[in-house]
């Protein structure tokens, strides 16, 4: 899953405000061997501010709208069900939520869509305030319990499970202890019996074991991408497409994946 970011300040490449300069990385990519793309237009990195809905679909409708010639899927990395709503009706394939479908009006949005991927995360707290002072007990179960609940709920209202994604949330609401023991606890999120996406791509967390800062941070990213894949997940969602790939090519020709 290569991101794009029509955003003025997410953490690693933020700045891509134009939607000729978005979609001009779409399709660079695709070239590289992305599978499917998350088009997002509100940072949530920490400290980040919400914004109103109607700014966030106004950075991604012309994206969007151009991307879908593209001919791969399209995921909407989206909160707000007024976007959902909007981008699903435009022709979007997926929702990748972070609050998993939690803000009122959201099961509504894609229920209405009854062939929609749903991609729901885990986030402790809120983007402002979630790396103020994480704390968990028990990381893997914390997860486990809450993502199974989100998906029960979908299910219980109708929603097929093979429509489910489940993301672990690395970063969001997390110390680095917790977002490695997410990675070893992998198998558990599996046990569900859903696809698990990994998100690694360019986080803090790496910086704190390799002391690289996010512009130094590929080979740290490709590490973990791995490492999320050799445990099992389906989706890896990268900044760095072509360095993934590549990997991932290596470990499959050496019997890994």
């Amino acid at each position: 899953m290569g991101i794009v970011n029509v955003t003025p300040d997410s953490f690693f490449d933020g700045g891509r405000s134009s939607s000729s300069e978005a979609l001009a990385h779409c399709e660079l990519l695709l070239r590289q061997g992305a599978d499917l793309l998350d088009i997002g237009g509100e940072s949530s990195r920490p400290g980040a501010d919400s914004i109103p809905w109607a700014l966030e679909w106004q950075r991604i409708e012309p994206v969007l709208r151009a991307a879908m010639s593209l001919g791969v899927p399209l995921s909407i990395d989206t909160c707000k069900p007024e976007v959902m709503q909007r981008a699903l009706d435009l022709g979007a394939d997926i929702v990748n939520d972070i609050h998993a479908l939690g803000a009122k009006g959201a099961v509504e949005a894609v229920a209405r869509h009854p062939q929609c991927g749903i991609c729901l995360m885990h986030m402790s707290g809120v983007p402002q305030t979630m790396q103020a002072a994480p704390c968990h007990a028990d990381v893997v179960a914390e997860v486990r319990d809450f993502l199974s609940e989100r998906a029960a709920g979908l299910e219980a209202l109708g929603v097929d499970r093979g429509r489910i994604v489940l993301d672990p949330g690395i970063g969001f609401g997390k110390r680095v202890a917790d977002n490695f023991a997410l990675v070893r606890g992998q198998q558990a999120l599996l046990d569900l019996g859903y696809p698990v996406l990994a998100g690694w791509s360019r986080k803090s967390s790496l910086g704190a074991v390799t002391g690289k800062a996010v512009a130094d941070r590929l080979s740290a990213s490709v590490a973990a991408a791995l490492a999320a894949a050799h445990c099992g997940a389906r989706i890896l969602r990268v900044h760095d497409v072509d360095a993934t790939v590549d990997a991932l090519k290596v470990w499959r020709a050496a019997g890994l994946l």
